[in-house]
């Protein structure tokens, strides 16, 4: 495309471009390779000294690689590429782009976040500490893995436990699945109730300021167990007309109705807003061969519907 058709704004350059950089790319005899461009914007994402570098040989076109989204995700892109290839950034760009992520993305690793700017992870989490409150504000982090954790491995224990209680017979897997942790952690979960102990280790109870091992027992008893419809874990389930209150409302908000991923959500709420009866009668058709295999569906199908409740209230707690 036409070389003056691109920004050349430098998302992460705290120095801006480096003239002899851009020089000894102009004297390449071959082509440059494709610049990186943020399609909404058409900044430029990763290639600012090849893009100057063709407007000082003359080139009026230049190879060029469209990216969408946000522009808080092109910058991450574009930390990215400027890590992985081309001219290092220096410790004080890193450093920046370490800081600008945290404040765009709170709920990343630290491991993430320092593998995308080059840094190493305590310099993330220092970094973190001095820039952000997230650490009060979120529960969970995404992690390089892809894989949604819990900051405070209490919350997951605690989870875990209530599920054993509700089902001792799930297994470690489904365990694992519905709050959220590992599956030795599950296994661990299990063993200490099986012996008496407390599902929480004292060392994540007297961090994270938890209540005590005979406050966990008295809450774990029959009859004062905390759970959702039908015993599952979480906090206590929202009355039957109040929730089909809160889907009328709902369908006539705009944003939802709307938008095509908002009538989706309300489609998925509808068909998850049943009463114990017909629960009941789902669970009755069920033939019996299939009944692991279903069983273990809705439990991922549970797990799933968690972890969108965790990313709902964490936004909400970050604009706050």
């Amino acid at each position: 495309m036409p070389v003056d058709q691109v920004t050349e704004t430098s998302l992460v350059r705290v120095a801006g471009s480096r003239p002899d950089h851009v020089s000894a790319l102009a004297q390449c005899p071959d082509g440059l390779p494709p610049i990186l461009v943020h399609r909404p914007t058409m900044q430029v994402i990763d290639g600012v000294h090849r893009l100057r570098a063709a407007k000082l040989r003359g080139d009026a076109t230049i190879g060029v690689r469209f990216v969408d989204g946000s522009e808080e995700d092109a910058f991450v892109l574009a930390v990215s590429a400027n890590v992985t290839q081309g001219l290092p950034l220096t410790l004080a760009d890193r450093t920046a782009a370490a800081s600008r992520i945290l404040s765009s993305h709170p709920h990343l690793s630290d491991r993430l976040i320092a593998s995308t700017a080059g840094l190493s992870t305590k310099t993330v989490a220092a970094i973190r500490q001095r820039t952000t409150g997230e650490m009060t504000q979120l529960h969970t982090r995404l992690g390089r893995d892809g894989k949604v954790r819990p900051l405070d491995a209490s919350h997951g224990r605690t989870m875990a436990s209530q599920a054993i209680l509700n089902d001792p017979d799930l297994s470690l897997r489904a365990i694992a699945r519905i709050a959220g942790i590992s599956v030795g952690t599950a296994r661990d979960v299990r063993e200490r109730m099986r012996r008496g102990e407390d599902p929480i280790p004292p060392r994540y109870r007297l961090s994270a300021g938890h209540r005590t091992e005979s406050e966990a027992a008295e809450n774990n008893a029959p009859g004062n167990r905390t759970g959702g419809a039908n015993g599952t874990p979480g906090s206590p389930s929202t009355p039957r007309a109040e929730r089909d209150r809160f889907l009328v409302s709902l369908r006539t908000d705009p944003s939802l109705r709307f938008s095509e991923i908002g009538r989706a959500l309300l489609r998925l709420l509808d068909a998850n807003t049943l009463d114990a009866a017909q629960w009941d009668r789902l669970a009755a058709a069920v033939p019996q061969r299939w009944s692991p295999v279903v069983a273990d569906l809705a439990t991922d199908c549970a797990a799933d519907w968690w972890a969108l409740a965790c990313r709902v209230r964490d936004r909400l707690r970050v604009s706050a």
